[in-house]
Order: structure tokens, then sequence, then C-alpha cells
């Protein structure tokens, strides 16, 4: 899933290619990915993109005419970039195909959508506050006002594991699960402490290992062409996807614990005192 920094590449590279031109065609080819129909799709048509914004992991085109044009990638969702797209209307069909925007340029970007669930979201509203996903979202923690204290406050009375907090998005906007691994890797904390139990010092060291991580992935996918941001985002994971490999800090055996849906990565010497986490999924499956 994209997230924060991939969405923030995304963003600029957007913002580059995109401001100052039209938009002469939204093409839909999934009827599932368009989630508002008010205004019509076609209102954007004509318009010229004057800014790209990012609300967490939405993506925002806004226009001259007030008109804001989002998407979330959701999980499998992906947008490719077309320095000359093809002639015609795409053909609806069980491709990945979601949905085509083209620029008067003959330029314009694909979005497109892996596998059976179909979560991929493009909405166009006057006001990305319309959106329910936009307006429940938590602070941005690379926003200049997301400091120590603010960081604080939202986790003194949260019950929840580091884990889940980390990855709620009306807590903190545009962390999601591979980012979570390796902010809690870097932080040399278990994915299962509770969020209310760390002391003012492993607030801190959490705090700076949030703010780090998320700036140096920023960072390392800045000016990155659209179509290598994944192949950049894994190469630049320690722990997350790298089950069984050798944690780059101590070397020990990279773990898994699976859930229903996903699954967390963790190193035991780095971040649990040496101790397997309980994966009770996987306990289940071996008995």
């Amino acid at each position: 899933m994209p997230e924060l920094p991939e969405v923030e590449a995304l963003k600029d590279f957007l913002t580059e290619h995109l401001t100052g031109h039209e938009i002469v065609r939204v093409l839909p080819v999934a009827i599932s990915v368009l989630k508002t129909y008010d205004p019509p799709l076609t209102a954007v048509e004509g318009g010229e993109v004057t800014a790209v914004h990012r609300h967490g992991k939405f993506l925002d085109l806004e226009t001259a005419d007030g008109l804001h044009l989002v998407t979330h990638l959701a999980r499998a969702g992906w947008l490719h970039w077309r320095d000359r797209l093809p002639d015609g209307p795409p053909r609806p069909g069980k491709g990945p195909l979601a949905l085509r925007v083209a620029l008067e340029t003959g330029e314009g970007f694909d979005l497109t959508e892996a596998g059976t669930q179909k979560r991929l979201a493009v909405y166009l509203v006057r006001d990305p506050g319309e959106i329910p996903g936009v307006a429940r979202l938590g602070p941005d923690p690379l926003a200049d006002g997301f400091d120590e204290e603010r960081f604080a406050a939202l986790l003194k009375n949260e019950r929840r594991q580091l884990k889940g907090a980390l990855r709620d998005q009306s807590l903190i906007a545009g962390v999601g699960n591979a980012y979570s691994d390796e902010i809690l890797h870097a932080a040399r904390m278990s994915p299962f402490k509770l969020a209310a139990s760390l002391t003012p010092e492993e607030t801190h060291t959490l705090y700076a290992a949030l703010r780090d991580t998320l700036t140096q992935a920023v960072e390392r996918s800045r000016g990155v062409a659209a179509g290598r941001l994944k192949a950049e985002k894994k190469s630049g994971l320690r722990v997350h996807g790298r089950t069984g490999e050798a944690c780059p800090v101590c070397g020990d055996t990279v773990r898994e614990v699976s859930f229903s849906d996903s699954s967390l990565q963790y190193c035991p010497t780095c971040q649990t005192g040496g101790k397997p986490l309980a994966d009770r999924r996987m306990s289940r499956l071996l008995k």
C-alpha cells in the first residue's frame, strides 16, 4: 500500500507534470472506483490544474474551478504516468485499469488496481473535507506543528498496542503497515507494547523514530519517477516484508506475526528482548 512517503513523492511528481495543464478527459473504466456523483465527473473536464495536495494517503488535484479530484490508492492501487496516452477510449474489462486522466498535451495518467478486492477510490468534490476519510484524518506527522508535545498528548490515553495506534489514520495521518514496522524497529520497541504505557523517554524515542523514518523515506523518494517508487520503497525497508532475512542492525532473523488480512515484521533482538511474539494464526495452522 502506498503510504505517506510514496504519496508525497507522487504529489511532487504530479505538481511538476500537471500544474498549469488542462484536464480534457476523465474516463472511469471500473465503475466501482467512483465514490461521488455530484458534481459529475465531467465537471472537472476543461479545468486547469492549479495545485496538487496530499491529505494523509489521499492525493488531491485542485483545479481553477475550485473542484478537487481526490484519489486514495488503497492497498493495491497505483498511478502510472503516460507521456503519450493510447488513442481511443480504454475498453472496460477484467484488467487492472480503473480510471484514466488525459491532458491537452496528450499526456496523462492511469490509475490501476491489482487483485480482486477493489478498494481504490476516486472522488470529485468542492471541498476535500466532504470526503469522510479525509475529514477524520489526524495530524500529519511531518507537519511543522506536529511536535513531541502533541505526539505525547495523542498517546497519553491510547489503550491500544503501538502497531495499531500508529496505523490509525484518525490518530496520525499517513502511516500504514510498512512504515509502522519500520518506525517501531528504529525505536527498538515491540509492536505489542501499549501506547499509554510509554515513559517520557520512550515517547521521545518513538517520536524521533517516527519523524526520522518518514523524513528519510520522503528524501529517498524525492525525484524518483512514479513508476520506480514501489521499488524504491522496498529497497529502503529494513524489516517490513523481510521475514526470514537478517536484521541489518543486529543480524538476528526477522520474524513475522500474521493476521487475517495483513502481517507485521519485527526483530526479536532489537525489539522484544530476544523473545518471539505469539503468532496465533500461524500456531493454528501448524496444529
